[in-house]
């Protein structure tokens, strides 16, 4: 597994039992576990902590696009592990501008492919993830998440 998978990995894995207990956990520790028990000796642990810091500091604005881009979705109906993997997706696209849009899509839609569940209707809620950093679109993340499965 590349290094970026497996942070994005453990990155996910620590937001979903931060989120799982409510938030009321310290996520730096839970990501620190995560990072020892998952990845022992991997290269740049700072990327995870930057992911999961990320995510929790913009948590409120990324729940709204969420909720905006797909309100059939409503977020406490959307499984933990799919709205982690969205948030994780949201905030690469729209914050961290390093990662080009295209590798953060795809990267959300493999973790969705691998974590994440079908719903009810047969729609995955990582069609919420915009095409962009700059648009609300749907069109090329739901082409990726309906070509991934």
């Amino acid at each position: 597994m590349a290094n970026r998978h497996l942070s994005r990995t453990v990155a996910m894995q620590s937001l979903y039992e931060w989120d799982f207990n409510d938030c009321k956990d310290d996520v730096t520790v839970i990501t620190e576990r995560n990072i020892q028990q998952f990845a022992p000796g991997l290269d740049d642990p700072a990327f995870i902590h930057g992911l999961v810091k990320g995510v929790c500091d913009n948590l409120a604005e990324i729940d709204v696009i969420i909720e905006k881009t797909a309100p059939e979705w409503p977020i406490n109906q959307i499984t933990v592990t799919d709205r982690n993997i969205l948030r994780i997706g949201i905030f690469e696209l729209q914050y961290a501008k390093e990662v080009p849009p295209k590798v953060a899509i795809n990267e959300a839609v493999e973790l969705g492919k691998t974590f994440g569940g079908e719903s009810p209707k047969g729609v995955r809620p990582l069609s919420a993830l915009p095409s962009s950093p700059s648009t609300s679109s749907t069109s090329a993340a739901g082409e990726a998440a309906s070509a991934g499965g």
